[in-house]
């Protein structure tokens, strides 16, 4: 794969990485030889993003990610995440003693000196108005315990937000065939401020893949069966937002454009990919058959004009009314 710089970062990686989200928790149960096998997949792929965060089952995630990489050569750069320990609905816990807690943790978890890109994971709205927290994230460059710094986010308005502090170097976003405001509202801005942009849910909790239908059942440990209306986290993480039976319709109208060589995961790979701002893009997978696939969209060619169109009608006659407006 060719790779995209990261923002004003430096980091230079690959445009397909690895979010594992499902490694770690919230997707039914997942042993850790397999949680393993991924992770060595995706390397083996070529694949030098990897995206985490401290509460991945509870920093398994990150301790299995170190694992690996202590038995190979590869040196990717390792995303994680800090924030969600704290109550999610209040803004007061973001100070810099908290995430200093969180930061040893972590480096104690990835047995790293620096952390590559440290991200605030979702933070409560209120938290982006106060420069404290901020403050706090360059104190933890200055000493070396964070290399860069960034921010996942729920909301467009959270993005345009944070890059006015001048430390926040990424933003990781959701965005996909189901979710396409951020081009709109988000990009361009991005991409003139020299901030990477990192895509997560990019196959919208697999609707997008084509393995999800409207009669879908989940494991009960898995968020998709537990979150459906955002009973445990922002009901955007879920679907991408998406009411499962209209996104399973949505998804088959949409694949309907894919060719017949390319799955409609790589199909909405390679939509995002299409979009010059974006960095990276993280799908998760424990399966490395899954994982080549999505790499493979990388180098797909980009979509024609008539696809995106497509892309867009489907959005704007099934999906537009559940999300454009809440993110």
């Amino acid at each position: 794969m060719d790779e995209r710089t990261l923002g004003s970062t430096g980091f230079d990686v690959t445009p397909v990485g690895l979010g594992t989200w499902e490694i770690g928790s919230d997707w039914g149960e997942v042993g850790e030889a397999e949680a393993r096998d991924a992770v060595h997949a995706a390397l083996d792929e070529g694949i030098t993003f990897l995206d985490t965060a401290d509460v991945y089952g509870d920093g398994r995630s990150e301790r299995l990610i170190a694992e690996v990489l202590d038995e190979r050569e590869a040196d990717p750069v390792v995303a994680t995440k800090a924030g969600r320990r704290l109550d999610p609905h209040e803004a007061e816990g973001y100070t810099e003693a908290n995430l200093r807690r969180f930061v040893a943790r972590s480096r104690e978890n990835l047995d790293t000196e620096t952390l590559d890109l440290l991200q605030l994971h979702c933070p409560p709205t209120d938290v982006y108005y106060e420069p404290e927290t901020f403050a706090a994230l360059d104190a933890l460059v200055d000493d070396g315990l964070v290399a860069h710094y960034g921010v996942s986010v729920e909301r467009v308005e959270e993005g345009l937000k944070a890059i006015e502090y001048d430390g926040v170097e990424s933003v990781q976003i959701i965005f996909n065939p189901f979710r396409q405001r951020p081009a709109e509202r988000f990009f361009e801005r991005a991409k003139r401020e020299d901030v990477g942009v990192i895509v997560r849910v990019p196959l919208a909790s697999g609707l997008l893949t084509g393995a999800v239908d409207a009669e879908t059942s989940f494991p009960e440990d898995d968020h998709r069966n537990y979150n459906r209306e955002g009973e445990a986290f922002d009901v955007g993480e879920t679907f991408a937002g998406v009411p499962q039976d209209v996104g399973a319709h949505a998804a088959d109208e949409l694949e309907a454009y894919a060719p017949a060589d390319v799955t409609l995961a790589q199909f909405a790979l390679r939509w995002i990919l299409d979009h010059d701002a974006v960095s990276t893009v993280i799908p998760g997978s424990t399966s490395p058959e899954h994982i080549a696939e999505n790499v493979d969209a990388a180098e797909l060619a980009p979509l024609s004009h008539r696809q995106h169109g497509a892309a867009r009608d489907v959005y704007e006659a099934y999906v537009k009314e559940y999300v454009h407006h809440r993110w």
